[in-house]
């Protein structure tokens, strides 16, 4: 028989991203309109740990659907790999009446939830990324907002490039994935786009892709760089070197994690939010909500960490074509 679920926590853990703050707010709510007794957990797992822990009621969300962050705060917790840890966890939890907890946030994140299920406490995953780097799911909170961002700080960096008949290399977001690079390279129309799961570390074959951009008399040239590879600074310094070119490196860095939260992503965090609330009100646990095939679904939380994804190849395909 499924466990009854009178009392939930929800907690947002990892990096912060633009749209959890309207997940926060649908899991409330829906909880709430489902029976269900809510309390916030502060600073993600640390939070948890030190029972920062307060009560949540519909006013405790309101007007909170349009800022970014996460009005729960987050942290890091590495030692909430260890079992004595999410033994601990669990404890706190028992203590405080919390039955179920909806994580959100990334993979990291839903293995601590694994953990905290392990010993008793149902759990549900919501994916809170900027990353897209989660395999069960086509869409993570925070992502669409972020390329937003990225883009029109490209768009501005292109403005001085071209003034300056620069080349401009521009980092993003993603950690070891590339969709961040990829989305804003093609829709910035970057002569390249260096993703960490396609680039082969082949410099001259990017500087010599520089010299013809120039002789062809372009005024600028802009490579979008993915933070998986990372090094933009020192990379600049030998393609000035190589070419004679202006370089420059711009780290768009966290810029990219804030700001008011596009209507997409305010509208899918509330859908998985509300989702998320439904699963544990049902009794289920090790769930993580996705979007797939255009419909939102849930997936076994282990099988959804097990999944791997990578750059569509087609579309890979089309950056090559574009960026010539």
């Amino acid at each position: 028989m499924s466990k009854e679920i009178k009392t939930i926590g929800v907690l947002t853990s990892g990096g912060d991203a633009p749209g959890m703050n309207a997940a926060i707010r649908a899991v409330v709510r829906k909880s709430l309109t489902n029976g269900m007794k809510v309390k916030g957990i502060k600073r993600g797992y640390l939070g948890l740990l030190s029972e920062d822990i307060v009560d949540m009621e519909a006013h405790s969300v309101s007007d909170i659907i349009h800022t970014g962050g996460t009005i729960l705060g987050t942290a890091r917790c590495p030692e909430f790999h260890e079992d004595e840890t999410q033994q601990k966890a669990a404890d706190i939890c028992h203590a405080h009446g919390i039955d179920g907890v909806v994580v959100i946030g990334g993979d990291g994140s839903y293995r601590g939830a694994l953990g905290l299920a392990k010993h008793g406490i149902n759990t549900i995953g919501v994916p809170g990324t900027i990353d897209l780097d989660i395999a069960c799911t086509e869409y993570t909170i925070g992502f669409d907002t972020a390329i937003n961002t990225a883009m029109e700080a490209i768009d501005k960096v292109r403005d001085t490039s071209s003034s300056h008949e620069r080349c401009s290399i521009i980092e993003v977001m993603g950690r070891n994935a590339g969709y961040i690079a990829l989305w804003t390279g093609v829709s910035n129309g970057a002569e390249d786009i260096l993703l960490p799961e396609k680039y082969n570390f082949d410099e001259q074959a990017l500087i010599n892709n520089i010299v013809r951009s120039r002789k062809k008399g372009k005024k600028h040239h802009i490579v979008v760089n993915a933070e998986g590879i990372g090094h933009s600074t020192s990379m600049a310094k030998r393609i000035e070197a190589a070419t004679g070119i202006e370089t420059r490196a711009t780290i768009l860095g966290y810029l990219q994690r804030g700001g008011h939260p596009t209507c997409k992503d305010r509208f899918y965090a509330s859908i998985m939010g509300a989702y998320a609330a439904d699963l544990l009100s049902q009794g289920k646990s090790n769930r993580v909500v996705a979007y797939k095939n255009g419909k939102f679904v849930d997936f076994d939380m282990e099988e959804a960490l097990n999944m791997t994804k990578g750059i569509d190849e087609y579309q890979y395909d089309v950056c090559r074509n574009l960026s010539r």
